[in-house]
Formats: C-alpha cells, structure tokens, sequence
C-alpha cells in the first residue's frame, strides 16, 4: 500500500492528477448509483489509486460526493458556458441567450453526460452538497436571470415578483431534464422533434416568458417572435 508521501509525491509531479482523477472516477459512480450504492472501493479502483487516496485528498466519503457534484458542476459549466453580451444588447436577446444556454446544460445533446445526471440526481434528493451546489454556482446563475428580467421590465416588479418569473422559467426548462419521458409519451414523435428540441423550445420560454410580462402580445407566434429578437440584436 502506497504510503502518504507517495500520494503527495504523485500529486507534485502530475498536476494533482490524482485528486482529478478520483472526481471524475466518484462522479460517475455516484450518479450511476447513489450515494449510498457507490462505494470508496469501486471509485478508487476505477481513479486507478489506492483507499488511502481518498482519505488523504478528501477526508472521507461525505465530502469526497460534495466535491464531486460541485466538480460535475464546473465540468458541465466549462463545456456550455455562459454568453458574453456586448453593452447595449437587448435584454429580451439576453433572456433567450440565458434560457437556450440553461437548456443546452440540461438536456446536452442525446444521452445527458454523467455530470448532469449527478446534479438531477441531487436536486431531486438534496443532500448536504446542494446547500453549497447552490450557494457556489446556483445562486449566481439565478441571480443573473432576475436581473436581466429587471431590465426587461425596466425595474416595474418587486424582486419578488421578478424571482417568480424567474422560478417560473426555470421550471419550464427543468421538466424536460426531469420529465422528458413522459413529454415523450405526450407529444407525437413528429412534434417533438420540430417543437420540443433546443432551439425551439429556447424560443417558445422566451416567447411564454416576455408575453407573461407584457413585452409582446400572448401566445405570440414563435417565428414572429424569433425575427423581433434577432431584429433588437442587429438594431
């Protein structure tokens, strides 16, 4: 069994592989099974490295799931970051840049990746990690939301009501992530996949969300409402 020393050493000479390596080799294990399920022994076996490792980098299980979700987080984050807006964008090109980005994160591309599937499996089972999931990531991202909502309604709600807007949004886009099968069971197969993929339903959010503040008439029409926004982009 490697001693201590050796673990230090290896994380020296290789960039703290180790430590990555245990992440990513714990965060498909808990999202492939649980918390509970997984275990150190089948984690350090597939981080290639020894139990001690976990010990030593982590402490113990606990916080080894923590850092793992947070990890998954910042892994899914660097794939579908945020946009950069230029000064003077439109909020409303603001608003559906933010949702196409939040759903993209969600519902990736097929097969959601194993860091969205170790989130999902946290927010519907919160444990200690989703207190500091949300305080670290979460609570910024929502915080970016309400503010750009702010400036769509040129500051005419209460935070209160802008956060529920906001909750409203966000719920939309989380039922496919969380209920996409049964979408699939409700919607013709040919309506899923010209209304309920990515980009369409980025433009239907957006289109529910600025009728439901009174910024275009209600149930605008989704071509009409994709030409207003590219329009305000280019004026």
């Amino acid at each position: 069994m490697n001693s201590a020393p050796d673990l230090r050493d290896s994380a020296t000479t290789a960039g703290n592989e180790p430590r990555e390596r245990i992440l990513s080799a714990a965060g498909r294990e808990f999202a492939e099974r649980g918390y509970e399920s997984a275990t150190v022994r089948d984690i350090c076996l597939a981080a290639g490295v020894n139990v001690a490792a976990i010990n030593y980098y982590f402490g113990d299980k606990q916080r080894l799931y923590i850092e793992s979700v947070k990890h998954a987080h910042e892994q899914r984050a660097g794939q579908v970051p945020l946009p950069e807006w230029a000064a003077g964008t439109q909020p409303s090109r603001k608003l559906q840049d933010f949702i196409a980005n939040f759903l993209e994160r969600l519902l990736g591309f097929g097969q959601p990746p194993w860091e969205v599937r170790l989130m999902m499996r946290e927010v519907l089972h919160p444990t200690d990690a989703c207190r500091e999931l949300v305080e670290d990531y979460v609570r910024p991202r929502f915080e970016l939301l309400v503010s750009i909502l702010d400036e769509l309604v040129d500051g005419q709600l209460s935070q209160t009501e802008l956060r529920q807007v906001a909750l409203s949004i966000i719920g939309q886009c989380f039922l496919y992530r969380a209920a996409g099968d049964v979408v699939g069971m409700l919607v013709p197969r040919e309506e899923l996949e010209s209304h309920h993929s990515l980009a369409p339903l980025a433009d239907h959010v957006t289109s529910y969300a600025l009728a439901a503040l009174g910024e275009t008439r209600p149930l605008v029409d989704a071509r009409q409402r994709t030409i207003h926004v590219q329009e305000e982009a280019s004026s």
